[in-house]
């Protein structure tokens, strides 16, 4: 087996966590929601259209979720003081509070089905974390 069959393993398996742990929450919250309250958590405020290329969606597509969430008061909308024309958005303590509750239930979710791990595999598990996080995360968005 090549290395990347081994990436591609943990890629599709991640996919299937995703949908699993989804199922067994049964949220309605849309999980760009999420994604967006991550995104802006782990590189502070944003403009709309680099958060729609992080978040791999339209820009229409992410002015409508970033007005939704705004009206929930997930996230802010400020002007850009580099340009007046742009929007930068921003979570709120309350966005980060419903997604620190979010990772709660998502931990609670997956809890049973890795309970029998051992030590060993926990720490497989935890530095395959680590690698992963480290070789995905942005570095800086295009301004």
């Amino acid at each position: 087996m090549q290395h990347s069959d081994d990436i591609l393993r943990l890629l599709i398996g991640a996919h299937a966590l995703t949908r699993v742990v989804a199922l067994d929450t049964r949220t309605d919250a849309p999980s760009a929601q999420w994604r967006t309250l991550v995104l802006l958590r782990d590189n502070g405020p944003l403009r709309i259209g680099d958060l729609a290329t992080l978040s791999r969606v339209t820009q229409p597509g992410m002015t409508r979720l970033v007005a939704q969430m705004a009206d929930a008061g997930l996230l802010e909308r400020t002007s850009d003081p580099d340009d007046s024309r742009a929007t930068l958005v921003s979570a709120t303590e309350a966005g980060m509070t419903a997604l620190d509750e979010w990772l709660e239930v998502l931990s609670s979710a997956l809890a049973p089905r890795f309970a029998d791990l051992d030590e060993d595999e926990w720490r497989t598990i935890r530095r395959a974390a680590d690698i992963v996080n480290a070789r995905t995360r942005v570095a800086e968005v295009a301004r």
